[in-house]
This record gives structure tokens, sequence and C-alpha cells, in this order.
């Protein structure tokens, strides 16, 4: 039995037409997408073919020979012998019923509301929703608005710009950054299918008509709400609206073809950063103030931090990003060198923000900085440089908090 499911007036949910509708509501990208089909080799599953004699004369021993083939075999059974036959299939026919591999202990629900490694495995739809916009990447956004509006200098106490701010909070986490997440798993699909199997779009878990339903919703909603946050401030210029819009563009050339900005690091990776620190900063304060020329060449330079965060999430992937041909920085210069990149992006740029915050005349806030670069050094020593594939997930929730908290320093120093 099939259910409803919503459909969004005037746009085609079928997977054939996805890229074309976005590249059209992206008009610099052209309309030259293709289809998007499973055809990487890379991509399909290697089962292995088990034959086996079950011998009542032979001391009930089982004897197991093995080879590879390339597609699920079909099964066929008689009184005395089982035989399994590798049958041809067409691999657009082959659609994940279950997970390959189960995370460790059957998953954590907790985790899988986060939408974080680990998750256990669900049924309830929205629940499989909520996991693909990932919320566990929300804060991130929602304190790059809180930082923002507290450099205006403009904000204040009351309920008009408390109501604003929770607004552009949702915009920015939930509905915008839930867009690029449901949308970056969109287009990884192929290498989830090898890094992480069990995960909700690679597995059927969710079909694809809902997840890109669900795409088109979070866009628009997250759009909406920006072209709102204008009106209500009163912007001659919608300036909350461009940047809600630039950054949506920004995640779909970061996860589609043909740009597709995280096929290289150090691009996609500064792009990600930037928009997790720089676009919603910038939200904030010209929702409440001027955005200023210095304030957009500091937040950017924070963005090499961003980047440096970007990269730990990399070496989960490093399998995956091998077989399709991704020049994560972990695949490029190797994971030895690349968490070594990784630390330094976000330690040395934290230590010039503190030497500019010092050559501001403001080295109260530049010794504040510098007192939050300590704890993250020693998460970084303690964890991350060990295994960062092991220990990924334990080093951010220990030592991103101290980043995100320096990201307010600089922020209330130059309200000042």
């Amino acid at each position: 039995m099939h259910s409803h499911r919503p459909r969004l007036a005037g746009l085609s949910t079928t997977p054939e037409t996805l890229d074309s509708q976005l590249a059209g509501f992206f008009p610099l990208l052209g309309a030259s997408k293709g289809k998007r089909k499973f055809e990487s080799l890379q991509c399909r599953p290697y089962s292995t073919l088990l034959s086996g004699v079950y011998n009542s004369n032979n001391n009930n021993h089982l004897r197991l020979p093995t080879h590879s083939v390339l597609t699920p075999p079909p099964v066929s059974f008689t009184r005395r012998r089982l035989t399994i036959r590798a049958a041809d299939t067409d691999t657009n026919e082959v659609k994940s019923k279950a997970p390959d591999k189960a995370p460790a202990g059957g998953g954590s629900s907790f985790n899988q509301l986060l939408g974080i490694k680990g998750a256990a495995q669900e049924t309830d739809k929205w629940k499989i929703r909520l996991q693909l916009t990932k919320p566990v990447t929300w804060p991130p956004l929602v304190w790059g608005v809180v930082c923002g509006a507290a450099a205006s200098g403009n904000f204040h106490w009351n309920l008009e710009d408390v109501a604003k701010s929770i607004l552009c909070m949702i915009m920015s986490g939930p509905c915008l950054t839930g867009y690029t997440q449901t949308l970056n798993d969109w287009y990884d699909r192929e290498i989830d299918a090898i890094n992480e199997p069990y995960r909700p779009i690679p597995s059927g878990a969710i079909s694809e008509n809902e997840v890109i339903s669900q795409i088109w919703l979070l866009l628009l909603g997250g759009l909406g709400i920006a072209g709102l946050l204008d009106v209500w401030a009163g912007h001659d210029f919608p300036i909350v609206f461009y940047l809600a819009l630039g950054g949506s563009l920004l995640s779909y050339i970061y996860s589609a073809p043909p740009l597709k900005l995280k096929q290289n690091g150090w691009i996609g990776n500064f792009a990600l950063g930037a928009s997790y620190i720089s676009l919603p900063w910038w939200a904030g304060q010209a929702l409440f103030g001027t955005l200023t020329p210095d304030i957009v060449v500091l937040t950017l330079l924070y963005s090499i931090a961003g980047l440096g965060i970007a990269i730990v999430n990399d070496f989960k992937s490093i399998e995956g990003d091998k077989a399709l041909g991704l020049q994560s920085l972990p695949v490029a210069f190797g994971a030895e060198t690349a968490k070594w990149i990784c630390v330094g992006a976000i330690d040395i740029t934290q230590l010039s923000i503190a030497g500019y915050l010092l050559g501001a005349g403001k080295p109260y806030y530049a010794l504040a900085l510098l007192a939050l670069i300590v704890p993250q050094v020693v998460f970084q020593f303690q964890y991350f440089l060990k295994d960062p594939v092991k220990y990924d997930v334990k080093y951010q929730a220990s030592a991103q908090p101290f980043l995100v908290l320096g990201l307010l320093v600089t922020a209330l120093a130059t309200s000042h």
C-alpha cells in the first residue's frame, strides 16, 4: 500500500528532475545537469558467493568455498543441497532494503535524533526527516546569529529584538542548515553507500521523493523567513534575504555537480567554514545594525578555523572519497599530514585574531581569547591527534565549545 505524500505545487519530486529544478532556481549554474544514476562500480554492493554442501556421511562438516561477484545473489533450495547462483542485475533496480552494516551495539536513539554517527535504525518517517537535517550541526549557526547581534551593538533585551533573533536562528539552523544537510546527503548517497550504508537514504529508510520534497520545503521556508526579517527590520535593501539566497547557492554548488566544491579539499572546506561562521554572523549583524567591510574580512579570516573543523569530518570518509575520486585533504595529503593541517588552521587562526585584538587596543579580549585556545590544544593532543577517526565526535564535543565562546569574545570586542 502506498502512502500519500505531500507535493509542492508546481514542483516535480522525481529524482531525475531535482538537478534541473535547482539549476533553474539558481540561474548562475545553467541547466546542464543530467540524470543522476548509480552507475559507479565503486558504489555497487559487493557480495560474497558461498556454495556449500552439507554431507551427513562426512563427520557433519560444512565445506564453504568462496568467490566474489558484483550483484546480490538469488537463492534456491533443494532437499539436501543449497545452491546460490549469481544473476545479472541492473544496478538501477537494486535498492537497499536494510543496512549492510549497522552501528555497533544497535545504535543510539539519541544519536539518531541528532543525526550523528552511531544512530539507531528508525522507521518513524518524522524522526528520519529530522535525522537528515542533522540537528547537531545547528548550534554553530545559531551561535553565529548571536555573535552577529552582539557585534552590531544595537541588540536590546526587549521582546521585539529577542523575537527577531529567534526567527533568524530558525532560518539559519533548522531551515537552511537542514536544507544544506539534506541536500548534501542526497548528493552523497553513493559515498554513503560505501562509508555508511545504514544511513537513511542508501538504506532505503526514506524514499527519494520524500527527500526531494524536504529539500524544497526547507529551502523555501528559510528564504521566506529571510524576506520577512527584512520587512520587520525595515530594510530598504533586503540584505538578509540575499545573504540567505547566497548561502543556499553556496550549499548547492558545494554538494552538487558540476562544480561540487567539496571535491577540492581546500575550496570545499573553506566554503563550509564560511557557511558556519561568516554567513550567520553577517545575518545577525545586518538584522540589528550595519554589516561593515572590516567585519566581513574578520569573519572570513575566522572561517579558516571553520576550514579546520570541516577537515575533522573528512577522516571518516576516506574510503569512499578515494573510491569516487574526491580530493579531500586526508586523501590528498594522507591522514597523518591532514590532521596537522586541521589543528594548524584552527589554532593559528585564533592566535591571529587574538593578535588583531591586541593591536586594536583590546588586550583583555585578546587575553580572554588566548585562555579559550589553551583547552582546545589540550583536547587536540588528548583525542584528535591520537586517532582522528575514533575520537572525532569526542574531540568536537570537548573542544568546539571553547572555539564558539571565542567567537562571542571577538564579537563583543568589535562592538565597542
